[in-house]
């Protein structure tokens, strides 16, 4: 028997559903994830922790401000992700020691 133009007897598997892989890590991961970077960005590395706590925290919220996606550890992730990182850039940016006036 022949088949019709474009239409195969057998499909393939992969272009079934085309939905995300579920091998990475879930919202709720990601969230708490980011909340311990935040936090633990106020102790050390906070230049590098502080971003990497906001993309974990904007992740977790499904990359978008809708009221119903979000969850408390991804909030507290960006929030406390973005201190942390404007305090980094102020520490930074500020007067080195010896150069003062006095």
């Amino acid at each position: 028997m022949m088949a019709s133009f474009g239409h195969g007897t057998r499909r393939d598997p992969r272009t079934r559903g085309r939905t995300w892989s579920r091998s990475g890590p879930d919202r709720a991961t990601l969230g708490i994830i980011g909340a311990i970077c935040a936090v633990a960005g106020f102790f050390v590395l906070g230049i590098v922790l502080g971003p990497v706590a906001m993309v974990c925290g904007w992740l977790a919220m499904g990359r978008s401000w809708a009221g119903g996606s979000r969850s408390a550890p991804a909030l507290v992730a960006l929030i406390l992700g973005a201190i942390d990182t404007l305090l980094a850039l102020v520490w930074l940016a500020g007067p080195t020691p010896g150069y003062g006036m006095f």
